[in-house]
């Protein structure tokens, strides 16, 4: 097996949050569900753009987020994921590589346009998200580099997109690319509605031996198992999966890997803003120390504290200095 160029190479959603602050008022207007989170059409989507005020446009998307804390810590990672050739498409584009990530995904010159996620902060600090999944759907498997996949150490994928089926063909050939190339593969379950709609073929490809490392939180860690039992549950992942990662909020965080089980507290935060990005950035933190061979505890701290900056304020990407945040532990 060759040295790897890479550290991390993560296939995503390609998604632009567009955040603007709404009074409550507005809120109840535009018929919205505070706090909550609600799919949306292309139409819906250019009503609420129109509607809100000055907005802040971030590029986003789980895996891409993850890869954003990567790059911070001083990981070599690339991404993939769809966009459009339109105004988002840029600034996703713009975002992601001004971070330091490689991203050479072909746009995609046919509708629909590059996804958004339409984000309303109210005064008492509710995000009321309204997403369009748009061009992020459509990754056809033909778009994979699967020279770059087998430069990686660690292939990272994002359960959110599963759903569709292009993007699924597409990770299921990036898998196979980066077994080929003896690398290892990485995967998000990302939420329970992911799992109760697509649980099989998790399953399925975790009792083939497909996964080398899994993170889920402990109501993901539940519905994938059917299993009560926090600690039955982890056992009974564990058997097939090489390295297992479960958060628990402000229980902390959980791993076995080779048969060792560790556990580290949440880290402290002064006043919790926005818990946006906080598996995200945990599941940086875990893979830099991962890919740099550090115990499996310091592992776990690493995510920890990633998780706590970004929670500390609004938006699902670091604000501070993340190499210093975590120089003690990386050493």
């Amino acid at each position: 097996m060759t040295a790897a160029t890479l550290d991390v190479i993560a296939i995503g959603n390609a998604i632009v949050d567009v955040m603007a602050p709404a009074e409550d008022s507005e809120i109840a207007r535009l018929g919205l569900a505070k706090g909550g989170m609600t799919l949306v059409d292309d139409a819906r989507a250019r009503e609420l753009y129109d509607a809100m005020g000055p907005a802040r446009e971030i590029s986003g998307g789980s895996a891409a987020n993850t890869l954003a804390g990567l790059a911070a810590l001083g990981a070599r990672c690339a991404f993939v994921g769809q966009v459009a050739d339109d105004q988002f498409g840029r600034v996703f584009a713009h975002d992601i590589r001004a971070g330091g990530i490689a991203f050479n995904t072909p746009t995609r010159e046919a509708e629909p346009p590059t996804a958004q996620c339409l984000i309303f902060v109210t005064p008492d600090g509710q995000r009321t998200m309204n997403t369009f999944l748009g061009a992020s759907q459509f990754l056809p498997a033909e778009a994979l580099d699967e020279s770059a996949i087998a430069s990686a150490s660690i292939l990272y994928l994002e359960g959110y997109l599963w759903d569709p089926e292009e993007p699924r063909r597409a990770m299921r050939k990036a898998i196979a690319a980066a077994r080929s190339a003896g690398r290892k593969v990485a995967f998000t379950l990302s939420d329970s509605f992911v799992i109760s709609r697509h649980g099989d073929d998790f399953r399925a490809l975790i009792a083939a031996g497909q996964i080398d490392i899994l993170f889920a939180n402990e109501h993901e860690l539940a519905s994938l198992t059917g299993i009560e039992s926090f600690d039955d549950a982890m056992a009974a992942v564990a058997q097939n999966v090489p390295t297992l990662v479960v958060t628990r909020s402000e229980k902390g965080a959980h791993a076995i890997s080779g048969g060792v089980h560790a556990h580290v507290p949440a880290e402290h935060v002064d006043t919790v803003v926005d818990t946006t990005g906080a598996g995200d950035q945990f599941a940086a933190g875990f893979l830099f120390g991962h890919v740099r061979e550090l115990p499996l505890a310091d592992c776990l701290r690493l995510g920890a504290v990633c998780a706590a900056e970004v929670i500390s304020h609004y938006g699902a990407r670091p604000e501070a200095d993340l190499a210093k945040l975590t120089a003690e532990i990386i050493g």
